[in-house]
């Protein structure tokens, strides 16, 4: 009979390997878009646990609108498991355009910060609470350390956050602002952009918004630029259980799918 400290000793070690095990479980889970194209880049699918950033060029840098739009298609899925909370920068987010995406506004938590620093502070709070699934936050620019800091946040709990870059309006244009921090922790990095929408066959008026997305770098993927559709915009049918953006074409081949050939993610 092995004596008691050598079995508390096992004990100890046994937990010590499920508890690795586990976690290298929940490191590898992935939200797969349900498009072979776009989930072979991303390894499987997006990957969860980690955090994401979301940006755009021109006057996106500082309306965000379709960075925004598009983080929340992405983060919808995770927004119906738990909470989902919102940092922003300014207070223009409107929640019935969201429940209009899909996105389950009722999920939802909303943070006005008042500078940068307090922004990444308070998305590092949600990300480590408890009950928490999505966090997603208006920040100019992540450094490495923020962006660490934002990593380990995520590895708490397991929930998953979407930098959206939007410099301030009427704020100065800065260099570090432009471009991604050398050796950022992000997972994946995203540039969207709005596109031309296109109505049902047959119909006239708008179609669905649609995103031009380049990802632009992603940890043990390749990038890639396709164009997306909101799948659930200006439907309010109940949730089927699908990625709510809809992969339309791939824009590497600068040509769309034709009608009716469109993959649901």
């Amino acid at each position: 009979m092995s004596p008691p400290h050598a079995s508390r000793r096992l004990a100890a070690v046994r937990a010590k390997v499920a508890a690795l095990e586990a976690g290298g479980q929940a490191a590898n889970a992935r939200l797969p878009f349900g498009a072979p194209e776009v989930d072979l880049a991303l390894g499987g699918g997006l990957p969860l646990g980690r955090w994401h950033e979301i940006g755009g060029a021109g006057l996106e840098a500082e309306t965000a609108a379709a960075p925004a739009a598009f983080a929340a298609l992405m983060a919808a899925p995770l927004a119906r498991r738990g909470w989902a909370v919102w940092v922003l920068r300014r207070d223009d987010l409107w929640a019935p355009g969201l429940e209009g995406l899909g996105f389950p506004a009722d999920r939802l938590i909303q943070v006005c910060a008042r500078d940068e620093a307090e922004a990444l502070g308070v998305m590092e709070d949600a990300l480590a609470t408890e009950g928490v699934s999505a966090v997603l936050g208006e920040v100019e620019a992540v450094d490495l350390t923020a962006g660490r800091r934002l990593q380990l946040a995520c590895e708490k709990e397991g929930a998953t956050g979407f930098v959206v870059r939007r410099r301030p309006f009427g704020g100065r244009f800065s260099k570090e602002g432009a471009r991604e921090a050398p050796g950022s922790a992000a997972a994946t990095r995203w540039r969207i952009g709005p596109a031309p929408s296109e109505p049902p066959a047959g119909e006239f008026g708008l179609g669905a918004p649609r995103f031009a997305a380049t990802l632009e770098r992603c940890r043990g993927g390749r990038p890639g630029a396709w164009l997306f559709e909101a799948k659930s915009a200006f439907s309010w049918e109940p949730w089927d259980g699908t990625h709510p953006l809809r992969l339309v074409a791939d824009l590497g081949d600068r040509e769309l799918a034709e009608t009716g050939e469109r993959r649901a993610a």
